[in-house]
Order: C-alpha cells, then sequence, then structure tokens
C-alpha cells in the first residue's frame, strides 16, 4: 500500500513537472496557429472588399456617361420574365452560332433566356433594332476581340435579324474580319478577330490555339488598319492573358528568329499592350466621328465552390442565377481591371473618351447562363468525358439568347444617347 501510495506520488510528480514544456510549446503551436487563422480571415475579407471596390468603382465611372438623372443601370437585380423576353427566338436568328446554340443542341432547361436585368432606380431602355439601324445608317459598328467580343458580336446580329427582310442583309466573312450587312441602311455590323488586340501568334481566326503565346506589344497596325475608318468600336481583350506570364517578342513573326524575347509576368505584359492600343487610338481615331468603346471582363463559372455549390463542380448541371445581390465570384481579375481603368484615365486626360462598360459584376450572378456540354463540339468527345460531363463544359461563352444580349441593351442606351456621331 505504501508502495502505491509512493508511486502515485512519483506519478503526480510526473504530471507536475514533465508536461510544463510540452504545454508550453502547445500553446505557443496553438496561439502561432489563431494569430495564422486570423491573418488568413483578415486577407481574405480584405481581397474581396477590394475586389468589391473595384467593381463599384468601375460602375460608377460607366454611370457617369449615360445618364444625369441619377440613375445608374449598372446597379440591379435579375427578374424572371418570360413574358417580355426572350428578345428573339434561337432558330430564328439566321447568323446563330452553333457554339451559342444551346437549345439545338440539346438543353432542356430554357429559363436561362427569361432573365430580364432590372436596375435600381429605372429601367433599362427596350432594344428597339429600327431605331438601333437609324443611328447606323451609313456607318460601321465594329467589335474588335476575343471570341466573347463575337458572342456579343452574334447577339447584336440576332438582336437586329428580325428587322430586315432575308433580301436586305448578308453575311461575308474575309480572314480576320467578319462583316454582317444591312443593304437598306448601308450598314454594318463587324467583328475582327483580335485576343490580344496587339499582334499575337494566336491571330489566325481558326488556328489560334498554341502551345506557346508569344505576343508583339508594340505592334498593332496589323490588326488596326482594319478599323481606322469605323463610326464606332467595341473593343475586349483578357480572356487570352489568363496565365502567369507571356513571352514577348521585339522583332517580327515573318524572321523570329532574328527577334529579342523575354518573358513578362501579368499584368504588366497586359497594360503593355493596353498602352500600345491606346497610343494608336489618340493618333488616328476621328474624335468628332468615332465612339469608343470598352467591354469589361466577362466572367466565368468554373468553380462551383465560390457561389456555394460543391467544390470541384463548375456551371454544368445550374440552372438559376446566384440571386445574392452585389455577388462577387473570381472568375475574373481585379488587377487586370485596374490596368484598363488606369489606361482609359490617362487618354481621358488627353482629351479621348473610350467609355468603359462594366458588364462583370451584373454577369457574375449568371452562373447558369453559359453553353457547358450544349454546343456543337469540334473535337470528338471520349466516352471518359461523356462519363464525366463536367470535364468538357463550356463555363466561358455565353448561350444565345442570353447575358450577351443585355450588354448590348446598355450598349444601344449608350448608342442612342452619346449619339455624337455625324454623318
Amino acid at each position: 500500500m505504501a508502495k502505491r501510495g509512493e508511486n502515485m506520488v512519483k506519478k503526480h510528480q510526473v504530471m507536475q513537472v514533465l508536461p510544463a514544456g510540452a504545454w508550453g510549446i502547445k500553446s505557443s503551436f496553438r496561439s502561432l496557429v489563431a494569430l495564422l487563422f486570423a491573418f488568413l480571415v483578415i486577407a481574405a475579407i480584405y481581397l474581396r472588399q477590394s475586389n468589391e471596390q473595384v467593381f463599384q468603382h468601375a460602375n460608377g465611372r460607366t454611370h457617369d456617361a449615360i445618364s444625369s438623372g441619377g440613375c445608374n443601370l449598372f446597379s440591379g437585380k435579375w427578374v424572371f420574365d418570360n413574358k417580355s423576353y426572350p428578345l428573339y427566338k434561337e432558330r430564328q436568328c439566321t447568323f446563330m452560332s452553333d457554339q451559342l446554340a444551346c437549345e439545338k443542341f440539346g438543353r432542356k432547361d430554357l429559363n436561362y433566356q427569361f432573365w430580364r436585368w432590372q436596375p435600381h432606380q429605372c429601367d433599362l431602355p427596350r432594344f428597339n433594332a429600327t431605331a438601333l439601324l437609324e443611328r447606323l445608317r451609313n456607318k460601321r459598328l465594329v467589335f474588335v476581340g476575343d471570341s466573347l467580343n463575337r458572342n456579343q458580336w452574334i447577339s447584336m446580329i440576332c438582336l437586329v435579324d428580325s428587322a430586315i427582310p432575308p433580301a436586305f442583309k448578308s453575311m461575308h466573312n474575309n480572314g480576320s474580319i467578319n462583316v454582317f450587312k444591312a443593304k437598306e441602311y448601308n450598314a454594318t455590323i463587324e467583328f475582327y478577330w483580335s485576343p490580344l488586340l496587339v499582334e499575337s501568334n494566336s491571330d489566325d481566326p481558326v488556328n489560334h490555339r498554341v502551345p506557346d503565346r508569344i505576343v508583339r506589344v508594340e505592334a498593332i497596325e496589323k490588326h488596326a488598319r482594319h478599323w481606322t475608318d469605323a463610326d464606332i468600336l467595341i473593343f475586349n481583350t483578357y480572356l487570352w492573358w489568363r496565365r502567369r506570364q507571356m513571352k514577348v517578342l521585339w522583332g517580327s513573326f515573318e524572321s523570329p528568329e532574328d527577334g529579342i524575347y523575354k518573358t513578362v509576368k501579368l499584368p504588366r505584359v497586359y497594360e503593355m499592350a493596353l498602352q500600345t492600343w491606346a497610343r494608336w487610338l489618340e493618333v488616328h481615331v476621328n474624335r468628332n466621328k468615332t465612339l469608343l468603346f470598352f467591354m469589361s471582363m466577362s466572367p466565368t463559372h468554373e468553380m462551383a465552390d465560390k457561389w456555394g455549390g460543391i467544390s470541384g463542380e463548375n456551371c454544368y448541371g445550374e440552372t438559376e442565377p446566384v440571386m445574392k445581390e452585389g455577388y462577387v465570384g473570381d472568375g475574373v481579375s481585379p488587377r487586370m481591371m485596374r490596368a484598363v481603368e488606369s489606361v482609359l484615365g490617362e487618354l481621358k486626360t488627353r482629351g479621348l473618351n473610350v467609355q468603359m462598360i462594366n458588364i462583370t459584376q451584373l454577369s457574375d450572378s449568371r452562373k447558369e447562363g453559359h453553353p457547358s456540354i450544349y454546343r456543337k463540339h469540334w473535337e470528338t468527345i471520349t466516352q471518359q468525358q461523356l462519363s464525366n460531363p463536367k470535364t468538357f463544359s463550356d463555363c466561358i461563352h455565353w448561350c444565345l439568347p442570353g447575358v450577351p444580349d443585355l450588354w448590348n441593351q446598355i450598349l444601344y442606351a449608350y448608342i442612342l444617347q452619346l449619339n455624337p456621331i455625324t454623318e
């Protein structure tokens, strides 16, 4: 009994003495983990607020020029409206693209066609094809950029298509330039393929998927000569810059072995290209004739956990928008958006106004608006892909009728109100 008591005392002493250092280490470790967790939470909140401020600031800038009545077209919500939407029928659009014709390629839930954007303090002007065509009489409207600008171009053609009899419209493709003509109005609505605006090894409108993307950040004339005399220019460039760095060529693609190559990180290389584009505008644009627009970044929906979905999923199977007002995902880069704003701000101080149309936040809610698997596939889909549809889902482009129709409604409102174009 005495020996057992001694053992109990020794055990108690061990408990008292040995864990002192261990508990100190454990306590320090817990404190470190708590501090690290707190830092990550604060950083996440800061980054999200920073992103929201970028989008809100851009919304404010775009709003200034369009309305003196205090209505911000970019602050609003999506409202389900199957009475007055869609603005056209997919099957009735003569020049619909198979990449965007989701209903044709088997999509059954068509609610994505029935959402109307409702600004908080006013109504968005309803698109009037005849009114737009009158404004475009004897003029060129040109979309310049990547496949998302082509997405918007096709939307615009579908919006005006029904107002033009078959004999009085035509489509002509010539390399990078695609021209829709409304003959009665002598008006053209065009798309020019230039995904990085400046010259690159991705400039071929068909064969542009290359393993190592190269840009000539100071060369734009090869493209720009095709849009010099346009009356309305709508630019975009973002999607093809989504990488950490890019190879820059000082030289020519005709003699690449004589050039100088340097790898430049994002967003610096993006800024360099935008500055080249801005210098060209400043020198060549007729400020008394040409309206200039820059479409902000179209968001992607490739990570479902960002909107409360299942981690590892994407836009495939989505049937409803995100209904939380002011939702900001992470399908775009705030740093690159700030770069655009900076360049446009510099142009404005030099007397050239390029109106940014901030489609980013209002499109961010529309996770269900993408083609996903419901489109023409240019490559054979494997059995393995078929067993897991999310692996070949397009969560970048947009079904038509759909979200890009709103972008064009906003563009239409600008054209009607600003309209400094002379005959």
